[in-house]
């Protein structure tokens, strides 16, 4: 068995404090929560280091796994980032002045406008993926790729219904 970490002694404090309860849910999403932290600070460390804004990440991230010629109409970029469209407008005027993206004409709708993703966009969302995936299996280097596997699924089962609603 793994050594005892924090979350052990803060539900080992609150057993001896109310014994009336059961923490069992604590130990599994105290960890969750904890790891979270460790992971978005391994996120901001990749995204800094490629002289990137986590927000810009996730807007070039999406233009970048559509695929060449890496755009996309606004409303889809709502879709897969998840903001107002009064956010969604703001990101790409601040994109646009840093020379990540460009607006163009909508050729399939002539008063619709479409974001594509510049050489230079391109360039810092690949660096940022690239340090992101690193970082990640770092953080994931005590666990076989078995456990990863199992852990993954075992996630995906708590999280599914989230993601439907």
């Amino acid at each position: 068995m793994p050594a005892e970490d924090e979350v052990d002694r803060i539900v080992e404090a609150w057993v001896r404090e109310r014994p009336d309860l059961d923490f069992a849910p604590l130990l599994v999403l105290s960890r969750v929560d904890r790891l979270s932290r460790h992971l978005d600070n391994a996120r901001k460390a990749a995204f800094t280091r490629s002289s990137l804004q986590s927000w810009e990440f996730d807007v070039l991230a999406a233009l970048r796994r559509a695929g060449a010629p890496y755009q996309l109409s606004p409303k889809a970029l709502l879709q897969q980032t998840l903001v107002s469209s009064g956010t969604m407008t703001n990101r790409i005027d601040r994109l646009v002045e840093r020379g990540f993206v460009e607006r163009l004409q909508d050729p399939a709708d002539g008063r619709g406008i479409l974001v594509r993703m510049t050489r230079q966009g391109l360039t810092h969302v690949d660096a940022a993926i690239t340090r992101l995936v690193d970082a990640e299996a770092e953080i994931l280097r005590s666990l076989s790729v078995a456990d990863q596997s199992r852990l993954g699924t075992l996630l995906r089962k708590l999280t599914v219904g989230f993601d439907e609603s």
